[in-house]
């Protein structure tokens, strides 16, 4: 092996089994986490919060439903969300859907 293949070489395992690389690499790992933990749980709040107003109205428009499930729920779910908002999303699946007034507005000023 030439010199300069020995110092690449060495200068590459000396920067890999450096401890201040590991460190950086560690920081970097920690601080997706906590920004996942935030994720999760402002998503958590919303879920809760959204889920319960619907069951307390007594019902759910089709465009308040995807919200809720497809852009909050199902990503929460995905980043290991807990069981409470689970519960509220199955008493949001028990609720009627109805059409949204926007939907009708529109509908309406349609035909006029």
């Amino acid at each position: 092996m030439e010199v300069w293949q020995q110092i690449i070489l060495t200068v590459l395992s000396s920067v890999l089994a450096s401890s201040g690389l590991w460190a950086y690499i560690t920081k970097r790992l920690e601080k997706k986490d906590v920004k996942t933990e935030m994720l999760v749980g402002l998503a958590h709040d919303r879920i809760l919060f959204l889920g319960m107003h619907y069951v307390d109205r007594g019902f759910i428009t089709q465009d308040e439903y995807e919200n809720l499930h497809d852009y909050l729920y199902v990503p929460y779910e995905k980043l290991g969300g807990n069981g409470s908002a689970k519960r509220v999303m199955m008493e949001v699946d028990k609720l009627p859907i109805k059409k949204s007034t926007y939907e009708k507005e529109e509908i309406d000023n349609e035909y006029e």
